[in-house]
Formats: C-alpha cells, sequence, structure tokens
C-alpha cells in the first residue's frame, strides 16, 4: 500500500471511530435525525399518585405510604369468592409473619365505588386484619388508581338487573421505595408467597 493510500485509510478510521463515539454520546441515530429511544429495562410501570377515602373516613394517598412497603388488591364487596378468600389469605399472611407484618400495609381498593359505600366497606373489613386498609373513591379516583397500577376492571351486567366486577386479582407487592415489586398469587405453595412477604419488609 502506497505512503498516500495507507494516509486516507488511517484518516477514514480516524472519523469512522470518532463519529460512532459522536453517536454513542449524543444519541441520534445515523441518517435519521433522530434521538435513539432509550433501551427498556423490562420493569413495568406500576405504581404513581393516587388520592382515595379509607374505610374509617380519611383520606389517604400515595404520600401516605412514603419509605413503607405495601399491597395492593383490587376488588369489591359483592365478589363471592376471589375478594374474601384473597382478603382471608392476607389476613392469615399477616399473622404468620408475626411483628414484621407491622412493617407492611395492604390496600384493597374497591372498583365498585357505586355500592361500597364508606359504610359498607367499614362493616366488610371487621372480618379481616385490622390492618389492612379499605380504600374507595369516585369514578375518576378510582379510574386513577386502578391505571396507577396498571390494572384493570369491568363492570359485568348479569341476569335480573344487577352486575358483577370483572378484575385483576392477582396482589402488588411495591417495596418501601414506592417501586413494584412482584406480585402474590394465592394458589402459589405457601412458602413461595411467605418468601415474598418476607424479603418485602427484610424479614
Amino acid at each position: 500500500m502506497s505512503g498516500v493510500k495507507l494516509f486516507r485509510t488511517a484518516t477514514w478510521v480516524a472519523v469512522a471511530i470518532v463519529a460512532g463515539i459522536w453517536i454513542g454520546f449524543s444519541g441520534i441515530l445515523p441518517g435519521t435525525g433522530r434521538v435513539q429511544e432509550p433501551v427498556s429495562t423490562g420493569t413495568p410501570a406500576i405504581g404513581g399518585p393516587f388520592e382515595l377515602t379509607s374505610h374509617q373516613g380519611e383520606t389517604f394517598d400515595n404520600a401516605r405510604l412514603a419509605g413503607k412497603p405495601y399491597l395492593v388488591f383490587f376488588g369489591f364487596t359483592h365478589c363471592p369468592d376471589i375478594c374474601p378468600t384473597t382478603l382471608f389469605e392476607l389476613t392469615d399472611l399477616m399473622a404468620q409473619l408475626g411483628p414484621a407484618a407491622d412493617r407492611l400495609t395492604p390496600l384493597f381498593i374497591t372498583v365498585d365505588p357505586e355500592r361500597d359505600t364508606q359504610d359498607m366497606l367499614a362493616t366488610y373489613m371487621t372480618a379481616f386484619d385490622e390492618r389492612i386498609v379499605a380504600l374507595r373513591g369516585d369514578q375518576t379516583q378510582t379510574d386513577a388508581a386502578v391505571k396507577a397500577f396498571a390494572a384493570y376492571y369491568r363492570k359485568v351486567p348479569i341476569e335480573g338487573g344487577s352486575y358483577t366486577m370483572d378484575h385483576t386479582a392477582g396482589v402488588i407487592l411495591m417495596d418501601a421505595g414506592g417501586q413494584f415489586a412482584g406480585t402474590l398469587d394465592m394458589h402459589e405453595p405457601r412458602e413461595t408467597v411467605m418468601a415474598k412477604l418476607r424479603r418485602l419488609v427484610g424479614a
């Protein structure tokens, strides 16, 4: 290779390296003028601001949970099986956790505010661990809470002119930093569920 060709080759290699470094730092995709989108970490966007009212009549928002792990379960008092079963399971799990359970706040958020009044929720919750907080809001507040936790619900008409609610059935785990930490499935082995809760509260 001649000296001129060698010089040109070295120059183009240097230009390519500098351009590559600039693209890496700028995030601009070559030939498009567009900023490269950040690569997703795979962590779901779950958890966000909400404001509801507890079954004891107190305003309850996400700020009250700062620095403390918590659980979120969506349901409704007219639910025939999944909701009461899950709440009874949570009651048993809280008892099994012992003193460490005091570091945890389980939330039961109704997706049926039309029927689940504060008085209805207050009566309903007497059957479960007193540390479980039932929450309700108007339709807008309910929708905001459901969206914040990437949950789902739908009103389903049934025979006789009444209705039931289809909804997310899992229990959402949130850590002390307000970050999504997984879910509980009550069909999992009890040891698996307890391990998740102990990890969440640092026990």
